[in-house]
């Protein structure tokens, strides 16, 4: 995988300005949304990481936020869930990895690059993004679309902090990044819960073989972020 043609300045560029700031601060939701604000009151569009283990609540938090601010400044926030480029189960099928789906080597790592890229130019087009529809497992391309107003796009995922050679160009694009905080207990409750409808012998299976180590992977091996919200 290569980096864009810009992306080894503006990922300098990002490492200068983190150094100025206290990396990790603690911060609540109604506070980083300001801070956020601020930045889609700009001019030039931002992105976002709002990273996080399984069961940390990302999709919630995102929602909270994209509230706050599109409740104050309409139109110039939107939300790109990274699990729209999970590989379709006929490719993991194939590959061997259906039950690990949800892992690191699951996703489309460059198909979510080249759409950072895509925001990134913010040359005036609409952007049209893949959003992972739960009900029937499959990612529904298309499902989004990011028009040329929004000038703060919160990107929502578990790997966007990974420590992994395969996601640092990904990770090289954000402005400013976040992490949910959630202590390893209540993500396994949280998880646990998440698959009660499974039988005792499947959920075990699930939680073992799968959510557990991406978790554990998460809290592990995520890089240092700006912010860290406490959820749980």
């Amino acid at each position: 995988m290569t980096l864009g043609p810009n992306t080894d300045s503006h990922f300098q560029k990002n490492a200068a300005l983190t150094g100025r700031r206290r990396m990790d601060t603690k911060i609540g939701l109604e506070e980083l949304a300001l801070e956020l604000q601020e930045l889609a009151a700009g001019s030039r569009r931002q992105l976002i990481a709002l990273a996080g283990a399984p069961g940390a609540g990302k999709s919630h938090v995102s929602d909270v936020l994209f509230s706050l601010i599109n409740n104050k400044m309409p139109g110039k926030v939107q939300i790109l869930p990274m699990d729209g480029f999970h590989f379709d189960d006929m490719v993991l099928e194939a590959r061997g990895d259906l039950a690990r789906k949800g892992a690191p080597h699951t996703f489309d790592v460059g198909g979510l690059l080249s759409a950072l890229q895509r925001i990134r130019a913010d040359d005036g087009a609409e952007i049209a993004v893949p959003v992972f529809d739960r009900s029937i497992e499959i990612a529904r391309a298309g499902a989004r679309i990011i028009g040329p107003e929004a000038r703060l796009i919160i990107v929502e995922g578990n790997y966007l902090l990974l420590d992994d050679i395969r996601w640092q160009p990904v990770t090289a694009m954000f402005d400013r990044t976040v992490f949910i905080d959630v202590p390893e207990k209540t993500l396994h409750e949280r998880l646990t819960a998440r698959w009660a409808h499974l039988s005792p012998e499947n959920r075990e299976r699930k939680m073992e073989g799968n959510d557990l180590p991406n978790m554990r992977l998460v809290l592990a091996k995520s890089r240092p972020a700006d912010y860290r919200v406490v959820n749980g």
